[in-house]
């Protein structure tokens, strides 16, 4: 797939992601729960297919690219655990410091994705011009026969 096949595709499951979130405050509880629920599976299999993809090409990606994988399995671990302690019974002080902290973690998410699309782009155009490069030294090296 091209890389600007991929970017398509993530542009496509951005717009998801908003559309679920926006329609959020208006559904039940009991729905939320159902939909967070849904979200955190998708996001774990996500996590896992990304390991898979690092440890079978790992001769292939940068080092740097399997570190930035191990740290963000890391992270999703500790998000989780965080997120299974703050469902303990709470006072209303509690709850309301649970909600901004789980806005903050949203907000500070959204924009470590933003970034992560930012990085995507330069890595896609590095790679095209890559590629681009390649072919010419390829072309050249036939030329000279």
């Amino acid at each position: 797939m091209a890389a600007s096949d991929d970017l398509a595709k993530l542009s496509a499951r951005a717009k998801q992601a908003e559309d679920r979130v926006a329609a959020a405050r208006g559904k039940a509880a009991a729905d939320l729960e159902r939909d967070v629920s849904a979200a955190r599976a998708s996001s774990q299999a996500q996590a896992e297919k990304l390991s898979d993809t690092v440890d079978a090409g790992e001769s292939r990606l940068s080092a740097w690219w399997a570190d930035v994988q191990k740290s963000w399995n890391a992270h999703i671990a500790a998000i989780r655990r965080h997120v299974d302690e703050r469902k303990a019974d709470y006072d209303v002080a509690d709850a309301e410091l649970t909600a901004e902290n789980a806005e903050d973690d949203a907000s500070f998410a959204i924009e470590y994705a933003y970034a992560a699309i930012e990085e995507a782009e330069y890595a896609a155009l590095d790679a095209t011009l890559a590629r681009m490069e390649a072919d010419e030294v390829a072309a050249a090296a036939q030329a000279r026969g």
